[in-house]
């Protein structure tokens, strides 16, 4: 018999700058094999870290609801998905980028898995991050923090960023087995 996996609550952010909504959507229907897409942030828009030279991106946070454990996803799952949608990892880390996954946060653990402390310090140093995270989970506290994910948005000046409504990366069809669309913008 088959051992009853833990549903893990898997808070993710996508961020892409080659054809980015093409690859945004990809990187979301390859999430939702593994779990339950319970949220998607909307569609933000931010300039390229260190490289003004190259288009803007676009990111969201997926809310990810999963029996896979955080080392599974980091070794594993996200370089597959990664690989599967062209990333290719050079030694420039400012270039641009079919795909970039970050584990955020995991439940409400604090962990380190090769070097990556989880929750991500992005959360707390990057408004690209922070908004779209406050979006599918504001009342959360952050993990081994006194603030929630709203609060810690609240904080980020928004210039250079702009939400997108009009960019859809959803069909509402992305968790069709467990009946659940997610919340899609």
């Amino acid at each position: 018999m088959t051992p009853v996996r833990r549903s893990n609550h898997i808070f993710l952010s996508l961020g892409s700058n080659i054809d980015p909504e093409f690859h945004l959507r990809l990187a979301l229907q390859e999430l939702a094999k593994f779990g339950r897409v319970r949220a998607v942030s909307s569609v933000w828009e931010s300039p390229a870290l260190g490289r003004p030279d190259q288009p803007p991106y676009l990111n969201v946070v997926v809310h990810l609801e999963a029996g896979l454990s955080a080392a599974e996803l980091s070794r594993r799952l996200i370089p597959e998905i990664e690989r599967r949608l062209g990333r290719v990892r050079t030694a420039d880390k400012s270039g641009p980028r079919t795909i970039d996954i970050d584990l955020l946060v995991f439940n409400e653990e604090l962990l380190e898995i090769e070097g990556h402390i989880i929750p991500s310090p992005e959360i707390q140093e990057r408004p690209f991050v922070a908004l779209p995270l406050a979006e599918v989970a504001p009342a959360m506290l952050h993990p081994g923090g006194n603030r929630t994910f709203r609060e810690i948005a609240s904080a980020f000046d928004q210039r250079g960023l702009k939400r997108r409504p009009d960019i859809r990366l959803t069909d509402g069809t992305l968790d069709a087995e467990s009946g659940s669309e997610g919340r899609a913008r």
